[in-house]
């Protein structure tokens, strides 16, 4: 059997983990960006296709989590056949913070598939002293 056709029995026509014969969903993992500001933590994660209000977002004094769902359904009737593309789709990511920060203050929005949220540090960090160097 080629390579291609036992993934396609494997992944489409029987997807199913033949342990626990349960069906298996896939679970994408949110492209994220962690981005130290200084005074706050900003965290930028892709979700393109999900609507803002399928999207989650836990935080915790360490960590932030983000999750998201969505499930479409598409029919369309023609003369002789119908077509019907059903998609589920979902998200989770969870990511540690180095520094303890404020989760009740922190602000997000979500705009083109990019969600954006900003989480104020606990201690703000001082800015780093500038130390000059000879050069010989």
């Amino acid at each position: 059997m080629n390579n291609f056709r036992r993934k396609f029995i494997e992944n489409i026509a029987f997807p199913w983990d033949w342990v626990s014969l349960e069906p298996v969903v896939p679970v994408r993992e949110a492209t994220v960006d962690l981005v130290d500001e200084r005074n706050k933590f900003v965290v930028h994660a892709e979700l393109p296709g999900v609507p803002k209000d399928k999207i989650d977002v836990t935080l915790t004094k360490d960590g932030i989590e983000i999750s998201a769902e969505t499930d479409v359904e598409k029919e369309d009737k023609e003369k002789n056949f119908v077509v019907r593309e059903r998609v589920y789709t979902h998200v989770y990511k969870q990511l540690s913070f180095p520094e303890e920060v404020i989760p009740e203050k922190a602000e997000s929005t979500f705009r083109d598939g990019l969600l954006e949220v900003c989480i104020p540090k606990k201690t703000i960090a001082p800015a780093p002293k500038k130390h000059k160097v000879a050069v010989k």
